[in-house]
């Protein structure tokens, strides 16, 4: 289908952006997502503001102890840069899970994150990396954490008026594993549930878990209870099982005409356990 028809900006600065959006513009970065919703007329925004070409929102840097990524950096970007394999490569691991190479090459962390689909990837990962978020519009800035961004499927803590502006990761040390797997839906690519796992075991056994879970429930979120139930464990595969039967916990799983709520919970324990014994493997 064709869009309706809509005003187009490009601005040079985010500064101009920004006042392009505090007039009502929405935002369009890779495109990924909201040019379908258009094509769909799901979407039908009057002007749009290209902030996907914008230098000073493309970047990945190491400041202040932390790892700042720019939200119009690309997906491809992300998988590739050797500041976050070597510092933060669950990020980067995770980027590479994302659609296909032409959608890694196009599509921005800041549109996906800001998107929030529920069966996103960045999303878990960000959960696990207790990322924080910093979320800009012409006249504030304002940085909350990945757990109180993601409200629900496809709503977020962005006000309006309000951007993605850059994601703040922490930079993790040699002996802490982390990895990410996912079930991949065989038609679109996303996640039918997507878990990350950031774990660290110090004399042979576990002493901090952070699990990030994506696909299975309305949106993301950090999955308490298996942290919890991983601590102190040596991580053999029995204490692997344990902690993924509590994924699912007092969570309302997602149904839809590939998974039903019981067939996600099993898909999740199965791909938990596989995520744990690689971060236990890799932070030895």
């Amino acid at each position: 289908m064709i869009p309706v028809s809509f005003d187009y900006a490009a601005p040079k600065t985010l500064r101009e952006a920004l006042g392009l959006m505090a007039a009502g513009a929405k935002p369009l970065a890779g495109g990924m997502s909201l040019i379908p919703m258009m094509k769909l007329r799901l979407a039908a925004p009057e002007s749009l503001v290209d902030i996907g070409r914008l230098e000073e929102l493309s970047y990945v840097r190491e400041q202040g102890g932390a790892i700042h990524v720019g939200a119009s950096t690309t997906h491809y970007d992300v998988q590739s840069s050797p500041l976050l394999l070597g510092k933060c490569p669950l990020l980067s691991e995770t980027a590479g899970h994302i659609g296909d190479i032409q959608v890694r090459n196009m599509g921005t962390i800041g549109g996906s994150v800001a998107h929030a689909d529920p069966a996103a990837d960045y999303p878990a990962a960000l959960q696990a990396l207790e990322a924080s978020i910093v979320l800009k519009s012409s006249s504030s800035e304002r940085t909350v954490s990945a757990a109180d961004f993601f409200v629900d499927a496809f709503t977020t803590a962005l006000e309006p008026g309000e951007i993605v502006s850059e994601i703040i990761v922490p930079v993790d040390g040699e002996s802490i594993g982390t990895s990410y797997r996912k079930c991949v839906h065989p038609a679109s690519g996303f996640a039918v549930v997507g878990i990350a796992a950031r774990l660290r075991r110090v004399g042979g056994k576990i002493d901090f878990a952070r699990i990030g879970v994506t696909g299975f429930a309305g949106h993301s979120y950090r999955a308490l209870k298996a942290e919890q139930a991983l601590v102190g464990k040596a991580g053999a595969d029995a204490d692997v099982r344990a902690a993924a039967a509590l994924l699912a916990d007092g969570v309302e799983a997602n149904s839809d005409l590939f998974a039903s709520p019981a067939y996600r919970a099993q898909l999740l324990a199965a791909y938990a356990a596989r995520a744990f014994a690689a971060a236990i493997k890799r932070s030895a």
